[in-house]
This record gives structure tokens, sequence and C-alpha cells, in this order.
């Protein structure tokens, strides 16, 4: 396998922390640092509450750094307390807050 990787290659991948054994699951976008050009992180989405008519839970943010192996199929990762990023709201539901 090359050393390269696309956005769209590792999206195929489910992602596992080796602390809990947790699937947490699949890679659905990336966080660049545009300054340096590298990726600062990966993005996974939060999981579907009720089938997704609840909406979804909050995002995990994976450092890079917390990254032990990206293989074919799975992306294994090491961290106790995973990073969540919250859900915004909707705009036209911010005015009830």
């Amino acid at each position: 396998m090359a050393d390269g990787c696309r956005l769209a290659e590792l999206r195929c991948r489910e992602v596992i922390n080796l602390c809990d054994g947790c699937r947490m699951g699949y890679v659905g976008d990336l966080e660049v640092d545009i300054m340096c050009g590298r990726v600062v992180a990966l993005v996974v989405p939060g999981r579907a509450r009720f089938f997704g008519l609840f909406g979804r839970e909050d995002d995990y943010i994976i450092p890079w750094e917390r990254i032990e192996k990206i293989g074919e199929d799975i992306i294994l990762v090491r961290f106790e307390t995973p990073m969540r990023r919250p859900k915004e709201k909707p705009a036209f539901l911010k005015h009830f807050s």
C-alpha cells in the first residue's frame, strides 16, 4: 500500500478504541491545519439516536497523535476519554435556548 491515503479511502474504515474495545464508528471527516498542511484529527460522527429520528450524538474528535495503526479496513486509536464536539443547533432553534 502506498504512503498516501485519500479521505474517501479513510471513510471506509471503522475506528476502534484500544483502551476499551469500543467500536466508535467510521471516519466522517478530517480536521486539517491549513497553515502547515497536515491532518490534525479524525472526526467520527456520533451514533444515531432511535433510528435517526432524534438526531445524533456528538461527534468524536480523535487527535492524530492518538492513532496507533491504520489498516486496510480498521483504524486503531488509543485514548482514555474521547473528545466530543457538540452538535450545533439549527439556526431557527437557537432562539429557543
